[in-house]
């Protein structure tokens, strides 16, 4: 079968490409094109547009880029009717995807989705565009089913694939020791630093995690490099000649004792590796967003981790709060207060009670060759 593949950042490349290794499982035979980076592109396959070109965020970011985004849009339709697969799969991304799944819909082309959009949280009526257009709908939190069954749309948990990308990762070093040595770094406990995948959010949220270095003399900040960007664009905001490593996030957060992370898929990584977290969140306009946030985020929190835990086990600062001071707060709490940090510890517990299984893209592999077969 034909299958056709949109992920629009970093997160998706990974969870779309491990989807492609058990659809191969399941269909010897299966082809792809695809929007998408560089990890799908080793499954094989034709990429069409690297997520690197699609990825904005916020209102400003996509205003200044509409140009670029109807030319995507255009580039996808164009191939979805030249290739004309069996199903378009959509992961997450859902400004771009819903847009495309209403196009594919009334081409006739099937159409699955491959991680919620996070509808749940904000812009809640996306949700009738997905009944209206989404034939199979994928979901990796629990109570997303929930959320869904209010508006009497059916979807189907597979689990969680964090957990099996982290399983998947290979660790080559045994000690912090041999860590530090292979990466050239001194030996001083690290403090991680993950800033996000996009261009406007690192630009936005690095300068404001590199300003509380000179507060924690005695550990080494090291900076999660995202695939997707370049050295030199990190070198205009990294004024501390910080770190950067690539290709190890996971290695870099086994190794540290806390994390800074951009809200987003990354925080509940972090929470699975176990390493005390203070979140951040910001966009453009942020005084103005502050204050529209009761009515724009219709869940009582915005990190992955504390929407599945039902109740606050990291810090989130949001907008305006990200800042030295509140940053360098959560920290000290973080490293100096035993107590504090076992709270959390027990929280992150709790989120690997309710979402631990194997194999999420081996199970949603084998429920969308079994619709597509029954449909023929």
């Amino acid at each position: 079968m034909k299958y056709f593949l949109i992920a629009g950042e970093a997160s998706g490349d990974l969870h779309a490409s491990n989807l492609m290794a058990e659809i191969k499982n399941e269909d010897p035979n299966a082809t792809f094109q695809f929007f998408g980076g560089n990890l799908m592109q080793a499954q094989g396959g034709t990429c069409l547009k690297h997520y690197s070109e699609m990825a904005y965020m916020g209102i400003i970011p996509v205003l200044m880029n509409l140009n670029k985004i109807n030319k995507n849009l255009s580039l996808c339709k164009k191939a979805l009717l030249d290739f004309q697969p069996d199903v378009v799969i959509m992961v997450d991304y859902p400004g771009f995807n819903l847009r495309i799944a209403e196009f594919a819909n009334n081409k006739g082309i099937r159409t699955a989705y491959y991680i919620s959009p996070k509808i749940w949280a904000w812009k809640t009526r996306r949700v009738h565009k997905i009944k209206k257009f989404v034939d199979r709908m994928y979901t990796i939190f629990p109570f997303e089913t929930g959320f869904y069954q209010k508006y009497n749309y059916k979807v189907e948990y597979v689990g969680n694939p964090v957990f099996d990308s982290i399983q998947n990762t290979p660790n080559p070093w045994k000690t912090k020791k041999e860590f530090h040595s292979a990466n050239q770094l001194p030996n001083k406990p690290i403090i991680a630093l993950l800033a996000g995948s996009r261009k406007d959010e690192i630009k936005r949220l690095l300068p404001e995690m590199l300003n509380v270095i000179d507060n924690f003399k005695e550990y080494q900040f090291i900076i999660a490099g995202a695939p997707n960007i370049d050295l030199q664009f990190y070198k205009q905001y990294n004024t501390t000649k910080t770190p950067v490593i690539y290709n190890n996030t996971y290695n870099i957060l086994r190794f540290s004792e806390a994390a800074i992370v951009a809200s987003g898929t990354a925080t509940l990584e972090t929470a699975i590796l176990n390493i005390p977290q203070v979140v951040v969140y910001k966009m453009a306009m942020g005084w103005l967003m502050s204050k529209l946030k009761p009515y724009v985020i219709k869940t009582k929190f915005f990190s992955l981790v504390n929407l599945v835990g039902e109740k606050e086990i990291v810090k989130e600062l949001f907008h305006t709060e990200v800042n030295k001071q509140t940053i360098t707060q959560e920290l000290n709490n973080i490293l100096h207060t035993s107590s504090y940090r076992n709270t959390i510890l027990t929280g992150y517990a709790e989120i690997d009670k309710k979402l631990k299984t194997s194999g999420a893209s081996k199970v949603a592999a084998s429920k969308l060759n079994s619709w597509l077969k029954s449909e023929g």
